[in-house]
């Protein structure tokens, strides 16, 4: 088992070439922070701002020296010095904005989850890939540095092949305020499991290298018993050879970013394990600083993205796996509502052969070594 993993980038990058014209599209709190990652990034060059409140684009333009604000994504695509669109839009939206830039000729980069439905999520890829250019999806776990860490640790086969997974992931999370209303709605934001699941869904296939096929869900609403989302869910995953992930996701924990997450990978020779409980001064009521294993990921995702447009190195994060993730995801919160397992094969529009489809999930296709 190796998975794939983010490269060395400070040694991998060439500074002297060309900066990447960008568009970003959102205008959220996160939108903002890719702008100011993008912003200590050398090989970018931010150009738009696009979103709907024009007002709020340009305050958010203004972070980056240069970039224009505009309510029109056409205007930024036909702006021939723009090469690539990040989409940090809602859920609801990743599709249009997507496949637009797709048939502009740009490169795009989408936050996770990727689309609603793999019928949405095929559609985008075809926009992109299909026409030559590069399709990225934000999952920025895989770059945090103790995921890395680990990853790395498995693919050098120190605990021989991974036959059990369990993630444990509590944050805090200003849970209802905090959320608007297609956050809460399942028919846009797919329900928790796809909304913030993607994450430890795409960790866990990618630690284990497997192909998901079934999934038992239960969720539970700690502080929101009259909402139709629950803000935590467990899953017991099973991949193809019969290897088992447990995973815990709650988004109820009292104090707004607050994090504590366990992650244990255990093989046939060995198990691998970090906990942010581990690290230093975490968990002072002092301090709310982010845990050193997963600081700084962003700005090394969007790096890399960097690196794929430029063809300097293949997505570390590949359309199949994305396909993976999501189809698990979708698969959980079938099984939230139905409560049954459900397989993952079930999903509409997923491939049940086990990964010869070209849609399925190919974990070692598109490798970085």
């Amino acid at each position: 088992m190796r998975p794939a993993l983010p490269p060395d980038l400070p040694r991998t990058r060439d500074s002297a070439r060309t900066p990447v014209g960008i568009a970003v599209v959102g205008i959220g709190a996160f939108a903002r922070e890719h702008l100011v990652a993008l912003a200590g990034l050398p090989g970018a060059d931010v150009r738009w701002v696009v979103g709907h409140d024009l007002a709020r684009a340009r305050a958010l333009a203004a972070l980056v020296p240069g970039a224009r604000a505009t309510t029109s994504l056409d205007d930024a695509l036909a702006d021939d010095a723009v090469h690539a669109v990040d989409v940090v839009t809602a859920t609801p939206a990743h599709a249009r904005d997507t496949i637009a830039a797709g048939e502009a000729g740009k490169h795009v980069q989408v936050e996770k989850p990727a689309a609603l439905s793999l019928a949405q999520l095929d559609a985008m890829v075809a926009a992109t890939e299909g026409r030559g250019t590069t399709l990225v999806v934000g999952q920025t776990v895989r770059f945090q540095p103790a995921v890395t860490a680990l990853a790395a640790a498995a693919r050098r086969g120190e605990i021989g092949v991974p036959r059990l997974a369990h993630v444990s992931w509590y944050t805090g999370h200003a849970w209802p305020g905090g959320w608007r209303g297609w956050q809460l709605d399942p028919e846009l934001s797919g329900g928790h499991p796809v909304h913030n699941g993607t994450h430890i869904m795409d960790v866990a296939t990618w630690l284990l290298d497997d192909e998901p096929v079934e999934v038992f869900a239960r969720g539970f609403r700690t502080f929101s018993p009259e909402m139709e989302s629950p803000d935590s869910f467990h899953v017991q995953l099973r991949t193809a050879t019969g290897a088992l992930a447990t995973l815990e996701l709650c988004y109820a924990l009292r104090r707004r970013g607050e994090l504590v997450r366990r992650l244990v990978l255990v093989g046939t020779e060995g198990t691998l394990a970090h906990s942010t409980t581990e690290e230093d001064g975490l968990h002072s009521d002092a301090t709310s600083a982010p845990p050193v294993s997963v600081e700084g990921a962003l700005s090394l995702q969007l790096a890399h993205w960097l690196d794929v447009v430029c063809g300097d190195a293949a997505p570390v994060v590949t359309t199949p796996q994305v396909r993976a993730a999501l189809a698990t995801a979708l698969a959980a919160q079938r099984s939230l509502v139905s409560g049954r397992r459900e397989r993952v094969a079930d999903v509409p529009g997923y491939a049940p052969d086990g990964g010869t489809h070209p849609g399925a999930p190919a974990h070692r296709a598109g490798a970085v070594a």
